[in-house]
């Protein structure tokens, strides 16, 4: 493979340090022309440290690496964008209040220099679509698009310029299942013209359908690089965890009782009519494609968006939410979608996360009491197992499984009873994933409900005990896993028109 192939990118003997970690140690890769390589392993194993080297977001401390044949030892952003590198972030990069066009074109707009012509752009961003099979209006304000078309326009904006190496980091985290498909024809596309993808995810299902070749990475170190064909999954995860993982999901041992949540035709959000149970200690996946109504559902029931219709209980007895305080106040908690901007505060440290939303727990006329804070957070940490050097660690120097892991335990120092998992493993490794399922399985041992928004199909099945399938706003079907096995058919005949 390697002599047939041209070099687009190799690294070689790259070393990273920050004070008291090794981020790199002597990574070297080679990349190809033409290949989709995945770059795989744990939060925290160098990947995106890796990929911010290569294109100019950080410098090495030693290494070289060559783009196109020129050798580097170190490099800036817009140098490795002269040389056709492109990246598309976990963390979108978007100006909300701009509107896709001007986006997509930003830094480089069209024009004589005095003027914009704002019309060529719009046409041309137009055409990115219609190639990318896509429907979104390039007078959209961003701020007004779905996380999932965020992400889908942050890949039109890497594919307008010239590309000859794309980095995409977990791209399809927030898509549906039709708009993956529409992500990997494209991934095709670009790989027969000869660009380079360097494909990092967590969903082993794609790696093993899209790369060539794969690296696994762990703790700063390049494990293995090799022939996709050549690996199995169980060894692959082996390879990236250090350990034996001999389940995909945990059991469910827990037969729910009793009513915990009832909603009787709730309207407002887009939705329309929505009735149904929630039992005491019952996992219940939310299904459906982007635009149903899963998000907006769990965001009225959190009090983040106003109800105009419908009634809600909480263990039969009525309750009226009109804000997340106040859902709170009644032992609902919401873990959302997008943990950096809505879960945690990225600036603040894991205590301070951990206690700003529980002080009430640990005051006493308005005065905290450290002895009582430190408690709560050394529970929540231990409970919790997020692997920090210490408390007063900031959440943004923190893997993305820890980060959710301490959305998770702020909720959980204040007692909910009913939590809310808006995309619970988005953008986390296989290891922290099991942690995440097993931690909602002992919640439901102790008789918490949680209601799951997922986009991952095999997820849904696997952790839930019914799911309900919603589509344009309303609940088109509901699956039970003790009367009816899961399948992905029936899932997404209800979802779909079909």
């Amino acid at each position: 493979m390697g002599e047939e192939r041209k070099l687009s990118l190799s690294v070689h003997n790259i070393i990273k340090t920050y004070p008291g970690v090794i981020a790199l140690k002597d990574i070297s890769i080679d990349f190809y022309e033409g290949e989709v390589h995945g770059l795989i392993g744990e939060n925290g194993a160098g990947k995106s440290t890796l990929m911010k080297v290569i294109s100019g977001v950080i410098e090495p401390d030693e290494g070289t690496f060559y783009i196109g044949g020129e050798k580097f030892e170190k490099i800036t952003p817009h140098q490795a964008t002269d040389k056709g590198l492109r990246i598309i972030h976990q963390e979108l990069n978007l100006i909300p209040t701009l509107s896709v066009t001007e986006n997509i074109f930003m830094g480089r707009f069209i024009g004589n220099g005095v003027t914009v012509k704002f019309s060529e752009m719009r046409k041309r961003a137009q055409k990115i679509f219609d190639e990318m099979g896509i429907l979104i209006n390039p007078d959209t304000l961003v701020e007004d698009l779905t996380v999932a078309q965020m992400q889908l326009v942050e890949i039109a904006k890497a594919i307008s310029q010239e590309v000859r190496v794309l980095i995409m980091d977990e791209p399809t985290s927030p898509l549906t299942q039709n708009e993956v498909e529409l992500l990997f024809q494209l991934i095709k596309k670009l790989k027969s013209k000869g660009v380079t993808i360097i494909y990092i995810s967590h969903r082993l299902s794609e790696i093993f359908e899209l790369t060539d070749r794969i690296t696994v990475m762990r703790d700063g170190e390049k494990v293995v690089t090799g022939e996709t064909d050549r690996i199995d999954r169980e060894t692959l995860i082996n390879l990236m965890v250090g350990r034996t993982l001999k389940e995909t999901y945990p059991a469910r041992t827990v037969i729910p009782r009793g009513e915990a949540l009832r909603v009787e035709h709730l309207y407002g959000n887009g939705l329309e009519d929505i009735s149904f149970r929630l039992r005491k200690g019952e996992i219940l996946g939310l299904a459906g494609l982007v635009g149903a109504g899963r998000t907006e559902l769990v965001r009225l029931i959190f009090g983040a968006d106003k109800i105009y219709g419908g009634k809600m209980y909480l263990e039969e007895k009525e309750i009226h939410v009109s804000s997340p305080s106040e859902a709170v106040e009644n032992g609902i908690a919401l873990i959302p979608e997008d943990r950096k901007l809505q879960g945690v505060i990225l600036e603040l440290s894991i205590k301070d996360n951990l206690s700003l939303p529980n002080y009430k727990l640990i005051s006493r006329h308005t005065l905290v009491n450290k002895s009582s804070e430190k408690k709560l957070v050394n529970a929540q940490v231990e409970r919790l197992r997020i692997k920090t050097p210490s408390i007063n660690q900031l959440v943004k120097n923190l893997s993305g499984g820890n980060q959710q892991k301490v959305v998770v335990g702020k909720w959980l120092a204040g007692n909910s009873k009913i939590v809310i998992f808006d995309e619970p493993t988005r953008g986390i490794d296989v290891g922290a994933k099991q942690e995440i399922y097993h931690l909602m399985n002992e919640l439901t041992e102790q008789g918490i409900s949680i209601i799951m928004v997922s986009s991952e199909m095999e997820e849904l099945m696997g952790m839930s005990d019914r799911i309900l399938v919603l589509r344009e706003g309303k609940i088109s079907g509901s699956l039970d896993q003790k009367m009816e096995m899961f399948t992905q058919e029936r899932i997404m005949s209800l979802a779909s028109m079909n």
